[in-house]
C-alpha cells in the first residue's frame, strides 16, 4: 500500500484521491456487484463509499489499513443500498416435468443459474462474507477486520451460508408434485 498517496489524499489532494479511486474502484465495484447483483446499485454503493472516504479520510489514523477501511465503507454502502431498495424476492422458478437433453455449455449455464438463485437467498451478511472470502480470497481474520467482526463469527457465517446455499440448490432440484384436479 502506498501510504504516501493515502497521506496526500488525506490532505485533500484531489489528484492523489483520484489515483486511489483508479487503483481500487474496479475491485470495489466487483465486490459490490457480487453482493448486490445489480449494476446500478453497485455503482451507487461504490460512489457512496468513495464519497464517505473523501470526507472521512482525514480521520483515518492507520494509513496501512486504508484498503480494509475502504472495503468496510463499501460493505456499509451495500447495506444502505439494500435497506433503501428493500430486500430481494427470489425469482420465480418455472418447473417442467420433461427434461430435454442438455449439452455441457447449457449444463454449465444452468449450474451458474442455480448457484445465482441460491446466492440471492442469502442474507446481506452471508453474501458479504462469501464474496470477500471466495471472490477476494480474504481469510476469515482479514474479513473480520473489514467487517469489524470476530474471525469466529466470519467462519460461522461462511459455514451457514454454504449450508443454506446447498439446501436451496437441493430444494430447487426436487421435482414438484403436481396435484391432480378431480
Amino acid at each position: 500500500m502506498d501510504t504516501d498517496l493515502v497521506e496526500r489524499a488525506r490532505g485533500k489532494d484531489k489528484e492523489a484521491f483520484t489515483s486511489l479511486f483508479h487503483r481500487f474502484g474496479d475491485r470495489l465495484f466487483a465486490v459490490a456487484y457480487r453482493i448486490l447483483r445489480d449494476r446500478s446499485r453497485a455503482e451507487d454503493a461504490v460512489q457512496q463509499a468513495f464519497l464517505i472516504a473523501w470526507r472521512e479520510l482525514p480521520k483515518l489514523r492507520d494509513l496501512q489499513r486504508f484498503e480494509s477501511w475502504l472495503f468496510t465503507l463499501l460493505v456499509n454502502a451495500c447495506r444502505a443500498e439494500i435497506r433503501h431498495a428493500g430486500r430481494w424476492q427470489p425469482g420465480l422458478r418455472v418447473v417442467t416435468n420433461i427434461e430435454p437433453p442438455v449439452d455441457d455449455s447449457q449444463r454449465t449455464l444452468a449450474q451458474r443459474d442455480e448457484l445465482e438463485r441460491a446466492f440471492r437467498r442469502l442474507s446481506l451478511e452471508q453474501r458479504t462474507v462469501v464474496v470477500l472470502h471466495h471472490y477476494m480470497g480474504l481469510p476469515a481474520d482479514e474479513i473480520g477486520r473489514v467487517l469489524d467482526l470476530p474471525a469466529g463469527t466470519v467462519r460461522s457465517r461462511l459455514h451457514y451460508a454454504r449450508q443454506q446455499m446447498r439446501a436451496a440448490i437441493e430444494a430447487d432440484s426436487r421435482p414438484v408434485a403436481s396435484e391432480g384436479l378431480a
